[in-house]
């Protein structure tokens, strides 16, 4: 018996990102050894997480606007918001209520509004000192919004009918003559 490699079978020459720390950046790779240390010994699936987060490249880790941070947070006085990535500042909410944020980065404008509010923004060391596993936060991310994903289907699962409902299709051109008939509306044979 051989290794089926069309099925994927030996993926030689690749080590994951999990194993060998991709990024260059010394803090990052201060922050996965701290954190990966605690997940070790505390158990805490918290820690693993934030690991597995912290591994991942910048597309994975988007940013997360101030105003989605706010509606995130209501009703969770006293918890700390936890985001592997950048909080940015957005400009449409008027009033920042006020609130307690750990995250990788943060832009100058969300920084002061955070601050301006009686909130606080806090570093992954700072929150390592004080809930090491993870109590009292709440472990929040960014929407992914890249135009590839409009692409992909299953987001449910294979099996089920609305699988590709929705999924853009790889078309070249979106013009009047590019695949607009069959396949795309109920009159020529099915729609998708």
């Amino acid at each position: 018996m051989g290794i089926d490699l069309k099925a994927g079978g030996r993926r030689t020459g690749h080590t994951t990102s999990m194993k060998a720390i991709k990024t260059e950046n010394p803090y990052t790779r201060l922050l996965i050894k701290l954190y990966k240390f605690l997940a070790r010994r505390t158990d805490s699936a918290f820690c693993a997480t934030i690991v597995k987060r912290l591994h991942m490249s910048k597309t994975n880790a988007p940013p997360l606007g101030l105003a989605r941070l706010a509606r995130y947070m209501q009703n969770k006085e006293g918890k700390t918001a936890v985001i592997v990535g950048k909080v940015t500042d957005d400009v449409r909410m008027l009033e920042c209520p006020k609130l307690s944020v750990c995250a990788l980065a943060f832009s100058e404008s969300a920084r002061k509004r955070i601050l301006a509010a009686g909130g606080e923004c806090l570093t992954f060391d700072q929150l390592a000192l004080r809930s090491p596993k993870g109590t009292n936060t709440v472990l929040l991310r960014g929407p992914k919004s890249r135009k590839a994903l409009a692409h992909f289907g299953h987001s449910t699962s294979v099996a089920n009918p609305h699988t590709h409902d929705g999924v853009a299709p790889y078309v070249r051109s979106k013009g009047r003559k590019f695949e607009k008939a069959r396949g795309r509306r109920r009159s020529c044979g099915f729609k998708v």
